[in-house]
Protein backbone atom coordinates (compact mmCIF):
# COMPACT_ATOMS: atom_id res chain seq x y z
CA UNK A 1 0.00 0.00 0.00
CA UNK A 2 1.40 3.55 -1.08
CA UNK A 3 0.99 6.22 1.49
CA UNK A 4 -0.29 9.49 -0.26
CA UNK A 5 2.10 12.21 -0.63
CA UNK A 6 0.79 14.67 2.26
CA UNK A 7 1.00 11.97 4.74
CA UNK A 8 4.77 11.46 3.86
CA UNK A 9 5.07 15.49 4.09
CA UNK A 10 3.78 15.40 7.21
CA UNK A 11 5.89 12.53 8.84
CA UNK A 12 8.92 14.45 7.37
CA UNK A 13 7.62 17.73 9.28
CA UNK A 14 7.18 15.91 12.13
CA UNK A 15 10.31 14.54 12.81
CA UNK A 16 11.78 17.85 11.86
CA UNK A 17 10.15 19.43 14.53
CA UNK A 18 11.28 16.38 16.81
CA UNK A 19 14.67 16.91 15.89
CA UNK A 20 14.98 20.74 16.19
CA UNK A 21 13.00 20.02 19.93
CA UNK A 22 16.15 17.57 20.80
CA UNK A 23 19.03 19.70 19.54
CA UNK A 24 19.54 21.28 22.55
CA UNK A 25 20.48 17.63 23.86
CA UNK A 26 22.65 16.81 20.69
CA UNK A 27 24.39 20.02 21.16
CA UNK A 28 26.14 19.21 24.41
CA UNK A 29 27.11 15.53 22.61
CA UNK A 30 29.21 17.13 20.09
CA UNK A 31 29.04 14.22 17.51
CA UNK A 32 31.04 15.93 15.29
CA UNK A 33 33.96 17.07 18.14
CA UNK A 34 37.20 15.11 18.30
CA UNK A 35 37.32 12.36 20.50
CA UNK A 36 40.78 12.63 21.20
CA UNK A 37 43.60 14.55 20.43
CA UNK A 38 47.44 14.03 20.18
CA UNK A 39 49.51 16.83 22.07
CA UNK A 40 53.50 17.58 22.89
CA UNK A 41 54.45 19.74 25.14
CA UNK A 42 54.37 22.75 23.27
CA UNK A 43 51.27 22.26 22.30
CA UNK A 44 49.95 21.32 25.56
CA UNK A 45 51.32 24.80 26.97
CA UNK A 46 49.51 26.93 23.86
CA UNK A 47 46.16 25.42 24.43
CA UNK A 48 46.49 26.18 28.69
CA UNK A 49 47.54 29.83 27.63
CA UNK A 50 45.09 30.08 25.16
CA UNK A 51 41.72 28.42 26.24
CA UNK A 52 42.93 28.88 30.10
CA UNK A 53 40.14 30.29 31.23
CA UNK A 54 35.97 30.14 31.11
CA UNK A 55 35.59 33.71 29.87
CA UNK A 56 37.85 32.69 26.89
CA UNK A 57 35.52 29.76 25.88
CA UNK A 58 32.15 30.50 24.77
CA UNK A 59 29.79 29.07 22.79
CA UNK A 60 28.96 24.99 22.55
CA UNK A 61 31.47 23.72 20.16
CA UNK A 62 35.02 25.38 20.13
CA UNK A 63 36.96 25.26 16.99
CA UNK A 64 40.59 25.30 18.30
CA UNK A 65 43.22 26.58 16.20
CA UNK A 66 47.34 25.89 17.77
CA UNK A 67 48.76 25.63 14.25
CA UNK A 68 50.39 29.34 14.64
CA UNK A 69 51.87 28.27 18.37
CA UNK A 70 53.58 25.06 17.88
CA UNK A 71 57.32 25.48 18.01
CA UNK A 72 58.86 21.84 18.02
CA UNK A 73 58.16 21.21 14.38
CA UNK A 74 61.03 23.19 12.95
CA UNK A 75 63.44 21.22 15.08
CA UNK A 76 64.69 17.98 14.24
CA UNK A 77 63.52 15.59 16.95
CA UNK A 78 64.76 12.18 17.79
CA UNK A 79 64.12 8.69 16.51
CA UNK A 80 61.38 7.18 17.98
CA UNK A 81 62.15 4.24 20.36
CA UNK A 82 61.10 0.91 18.05
CA UNK A 83 58.55 0.03 20.56
CA UNK A 84 56.79 2.96 20.34
CA UNK A 85 55.53 5.41 17.10
CA UNK A 86 55.54 9.24 17.70
CA UNK A 87 51.79 10.33 16.34
CA UNK A 88 52.05 13.51 14.66
CA UNK A 89 50.17 16.45 16.75
CA UNK A 90 46.62 17.76 15.75
CA UNK A 91 46.78 21.61 15.52
CA UNK A 92 43.37 21.83 14.78
CA UNK A 93 40.03 20.30 16.10
CA UNK A 94 36.69 21.10 17.47
CA UNK A 95 35.46 20.79 21.30
CA UNK A 96 32.31 20.28 22.98
CA UNK A 97 32.71 23.36 26.14
CA UNK A 98 32.88 20.29 28.42
CA UNK A 99 35.92 18.92 26.45
CA UNK A 100 37.82 22.08 26.94
CA UNK A 101 37.59 22.01 30.62
CA UNK A 102 38.15 17.80 30.49
CA UNK A 103 41.14 18.83 28.33
CA UNK A 104 42.86 21.42 30.43
CA UNK A 105 42.09 19.60 33.72
CA UNK A 106 44.28 16.43 32.02
CA UNK A 107 46.73 18.50 30.43
CA UNK A 108 47.53 20.29 34.03
CA UNK A 109 47.79 16.81 35.51
CA UNK A 110 50.94 15.28 36.38
CA UNK A 111 49.81 11.84 35.14
CA UNK A 112 50.54 12.99 31.46
CA UNK A 113 53.53 12.17 29.67
CA UNK A 114 53.34 14.85 26.46
CA UNK A 115 56.92 14.32 24.83
CA UNK A 116 57.36 13.10 22.40
CA UNK A 117 53.63 13.32 22.14
CA UNK A 118 50.68 11.64 23.35
CA UNK A 119 47.46 10.63 21.99
CA UNK A 120 44.62 11.85 25.14
CA UNK A 121 41.41 10.06 24.79
CA UNK A 122 38.31 12.79 25.36
CA UNK A 123 35.44 10.56 24.71
CA UNK A 124 34.71 10.23 28.38
CA UNK A 125 34.85 14.17 28.80
CA UNK A 126 31.23 14.05 27.78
Amino acid sequence: MKLPASIIHLRSALTAVALCLAAPAFAEDCPICAESVVMNGDLASCFLQKYGGNAVVSGSMIAVDLSRCEKSRGIVSALPTPTRAVEEPDTKFLLSRSQVQCLREKLESDELVLDPSARIDLGSCG
